[in-house]
């Protein structure tokens, strides 16, 4: 059996749409990083992006279980001598609650410059609404975390 390397042109990429809502973070990142990679193909090589697009809706509506919504911090730095900023899931989903999503995400993804370029393949919006529905996504199905 002969094994195949794939080029950047024999690259076909779909589009999938994921709901949020009631829908534990956690367990809905590792997904979407798993499709954004593109584990999900035959063709999957590990230093190519062949992975597809994915929106995320109702982002405002995921959970996280447990206390992590209290106890969780996410960190910034301003650049400035004593700069260190922290927020907790609960402030950040008020602000921003597309953000929330980003950041699980991204954490599942390599470093570096390929891993950059598989999260820009994410869409995340807080509300039911997005501007794809022209690419018309594939729905992820997936498990709904219990309460």
């Amino acid at each position: 059996m002969k094994t195949t390397n794939i080029s950047g042109k024999a690259i076909s990429r779909e589009w999938f749409i994921a709901d949020a809502a009631d829908a534990v973070v956690g367990r809905l990142a590792t997904r979407i990083a798993t499709i954004l990679k593109g584990k999900h193909k035959a063709t999957y090589t590990p230093h190519l992006d062949i992975g597809d697009f994915v929106v995320v809706v109702n982002a405002e509506k995921a959970r996280f279980t447990g206390k992590k919504e209290q106890d969780k911090r996410y960190w910034s730095y301003t650049g400035f001598i004593g700069g260190i900023r922290s927020k907790s899931p609960a402030v950040q989903r008020d602000r921003h609650p597309e953000r929330v999503m980003m950041a699980a995400v991204k954490g599942m993804l390599p470093k570096g410059p390929l891993g950059r370029q598989m999260l820009a393949k994410l869409k995340v919006y807080a509300g039911s609404e997005h501007p794809h529905a022209a690419q018309q996504p594939k729905t992820i199905e997936f498990q709904k975390g219990a309460k």
